[in-house]
């Protein structure tokens, strides 16, 4: 039996039964769409994240206080005080730290800020122009506070375009105060409509002097963490080894797995995040691949339903001459075409919809800037599964009709 002729005994038979061809063919649509669309979301979520932190710059080094979590039992020891004013003097001593072109520590604070009778509770950031410098932000109204500001622990204040609408309306917001913990703050700048930086909405925030933050508002000693600005991306490995070996010494740690902080770079941040981010998509496309499991026990049982039903047909083509491995090549191919047929469609819908995704995600999401990838890793792996599907799953039913008699298959009634 000719290849060909094969193929179209195959595609009459799946002919003949169209409704339960297409109800077969929906299983696997959807497992394949499943899959398609955790891949190509999965994709633009990492391009997000990681687009958010090379915002930050190659040259950016965060110190924060207690030791990189290895596990559950380690978060406790992340919120630590081991950051303070002489921790930022050490690293600042180009003895102790070379190559570093700018220091800035960092603290926040969740807190209720009102004007007149309006009231919002959103974060408050002590920071400095180097935060903004990162951030790549600076008001568009007013200015930047200055760094006499932050030595002198002035109460003034940048807000973000949220924080003037909901506590100003249209009103001007410069040179007006506005209360946090009973402490009149005077509005200095106001940052333009900007939306999501590095992980952060900068349009809800309020940015303070660090000092002041920390002193007035909190009462504090520590920082929640040291922004390190180096000069060259090539020194940063250097910089990363000093500020370690300075902090152990001042605080007399000989063994790093001692240590009561931890310093990260840029690059460090994209490892773990794609890391994390290829797990959980592996975990997802596990998941989704449950429905196509279901899908193809449903085409075993299909095809061995349909194996039952043309059994006369089995006998007579064997009559004819057809060898056992026609037969298994007939129903083989009904199985494989009908997933294949299931792929293609999958992989179709799954893009379309992750594109839909996608466009409601930038028209809904603010100014999250989501850039839609579909991944060609995905295309093969919809096909490939799809086809491998068709093959374990329309094996045993094509053996099964293979292995009749001609003589029984005839006298089937």
């Amino acid at each position: 039996m000719k290849s060909i002729h094969t193929l179209k005994t195959a595609v009459n038979g799946l002919k003949s039964h169209k409704s339960r061809s297409a109800l077969t063919i929906l299983g696997i649509v959807i497992g394949i769409m499943s899959i398609i669309m955790v891949m190509a979301i999965g994709k633009g979520a990492e391009e997000l994240i990681l687009g958010q932190i090379r915002g930050m710059g190659s040259r950016t080094i965060s110190v924060e206080p207690g030791r990189m979590p290895q596990g559950l039992s380690d978060f406790a020891e992340v919120y630590t005080e081991s950051l303070k004013d002489r921790e930022v003097a050490a690293i600042s001593n180009s003895s102790n730290v070379r190559g570093n072109n700018e220091i800035a520590p960092f603290v926040y604070l969740n807190e209720t800020v009102s004007y007149r009778n309006e009231k919002m509770r959103t974060m408050i950031e002590g920071a400095s122009q180097l935060w903004m410098d990162i951030m790549d932000v600076q008001p568009d109204e007013g200015a930047m506070f200055t760094d006499t500001d932050v030595k002198q622990m002035a109460r003034v204040a940048v807000i973000g375009s949220n924080v003037k609408d909901e506590l100003f309306g249209d009103s001007d917001a410069i040179g007006q105060k506005v209360k946090i913990k009973n402490i009149s703050v005077k509005v200095v700048g106001v940052i333009p409509p900007t939306g999501v930086k590095m992980m952060m909405d900068v349009d809800d925030v309020i940015i303070m002097p660090y000092t002041t933050v920390q002193k007035v508002l909190m009462g504090i000693s520590h920082y929640h963490a040291i922004l390190v600005e180096a000069e060259t991306e090539e020194m940063v490995p250097d910089i990363v080894a000093d500020i370690k070996a300075t902090i152990r010494e001042m605080h007399g740690i000989t063994y790093p797995d001692k240590d009561d902080f931890h310093v990260g770079t840029m690059e460090e941040a994209m490892d773990i995040i794609g890391s994390v981010t290829s797990v959980l998509s592996l975990l997802l496309v596990s998941i989704a691949a449950i429905s196509l499991l279901v899908g193809g026990i449903g085409i075993m049982n299909i095809m061995l339903v349909s194996v039952t039903e043309r059994t006369r047909e089995i006998g007579l083509r064997k009559a004819l001459g057809a060898t056992r491995s026609n037969i298994i090549t007939q129903f083989l191919l009904e199985a494989i075409i009908l997933t294949m047929i299931g792929g293609v469609i999958g992989i179709a819908v799954g893009a379309g919809l992750s594109w839909v995704i996608g466009y409601a995600i930038i028209e809904f999401g603010g100014f999250i800037s989501w850039t839609f990838i579909f991944p060609l890793s995905a295309v093969f792996m919809g096909i490939g599964v799809a086809g491998s599907v068709g093959l374990v799953f329309g094996l045993y039913p094509a053996i099964q009709a293979a292995k009749k008699s001609p003589i029984e298959a005839l006298r089937y009634e």
